[in-house]
């Protein structure tokens, strides 16, 4: 009696910490999320399902053209690309990205570019004409969806504090057929 009741003590002991660790490694480094929404697309369809590398983003601030989630609202996240980091002038003239004045091609935007038959895929824009200031300011990124037309992003709700960034969307995992790490 007193071995079983040992061996079940022992599962009890096992299984309670393997759900706190589990809870300790979605709450701080990893977690899943699934795609909610035509903002992404090509790049991210919804409901592809995604981990987020929540780590990333406690070391530091994310870099240029990551795909990042963040909260937008308290009951919403989104997902988007980083376009502008802080201190980055950021502009569009004729569907073509400058920051800085440098002109930066986009390749994940090519099957959407060739599509189309009405227009840019991207209005112009400069930063100013956004958030009334000239750069991206410090602590805050710019992000955009990479379906420009259909995505609600800094263009309309401002530039981002890093703060909000939950991390970096690392690895789409489902459908198995979109496998692939971001």
């Amino acid at each position: 009696m007193t071995k079983k009741k040992n061996e079940l003590l022992e599962w009890i002991k096992a299984l309670a910490i393997a759900v706190i660790l589990a809870a300790v490694i979605r709450y701080f480094f990893f977690a899943p999320i699934i795609v909610d929404g035509h903002s992404m697309m090509p790049t991210l369809h919804t409901q592809d399902r995604m981990i987020v590398n929540k780590f990333s983003y406690k070391i530091g601030e994310p870099d240029r053209f990551d795909i990042v989630v963040f909260h937008a609202t308290v009951d919403k996240d989104y997902i988007k690309r980083v376009i502008g980091l802080p201190g980055d002038h950021v502009e569009y003239k004729n569907d073509t990205l400058y920051i800085n004045g440098k002109k930066y091609e986009e390749p994940y935007l090519e099957e959407y570019k060739n599509q189309l038959v009405d227009g840019p895929l991207t209005e112009p824009f400069d930063l100013e004409s956004i958030i009334g200031q000239e750069t991206v300011p410090e602590g805050h990124i710019f992000v955009m969806g990479d379906n420009r037309r259909q995505s609600k992003d800094s263009r309309h709700i401002g530039t981002i504090p890093i703060e909000e960034v939950m991390g970096k969307a690392s690895l789409v995992y489902w459908p198995i057929s979109s496998f692939r790490f971001e």
